[in-house]
């Protein structure tokens, strides 16, 4: 029997990124998509979310992913100025965050929830069943 389990997705993370944390080491990722950091904003250190390489616009049941703990979590906000000329220069700030995650799992999407602007990302996952010969 499968298990199902309610959690935030992260969508649009590298395929390389998901190899590497499939070999059980804990990684920190650096984000910056609109859509990931809105969906972080309501994760916590010890939670599970769903790392998939699928696009948010693209993301629907049936896609697979990882289910990865998180370790720990900060956003911040990083102030950038720009010199063009003499007298002109620009500011931005980017937001951005950093996460360190550990491998659990692979995961399918049951069902997606929350891919509008603004709003965070759900997703119910199907978690394989292992069977061990006994």
């Amino acid at each position: 029997m499968d298990c199902t389990l309610k959690c935030i997705a992260l969508t649009g993370i590298g395929p390389h990124v998901i190899e590497e944390l499939k070999k059980g080491k804990p990684r920190t990722l650096e984000l910056q998509s609109a859509h990931n950091l809105i969906s972080l904003t309501v994760v916590s250190p010890g939670d599970v979310v769903l790392l998939t390489p699928v696009d948010l616009d693209d993301f629907t049941a049936g896609d697979r992913g990882i289910i990865v703990q998180v370790i720990s979590l900060t956003i911040n906000m990083k102030r950038l100025v720009e010199y063009a000329a003499p007298y002109h220069y620009e500011e931005r700030e980017r937001m951005s965050a950093r996460i360190q995650v550990r491998y659990l799992n692979g995961a399918m999407a049951k069902s997606v929830e929350g891919t509008g602007w603004g709003e965070p990302t759900y997703v119910e996952v199907i978690r394989p069943s292992h069977y061990r010969a006994g």
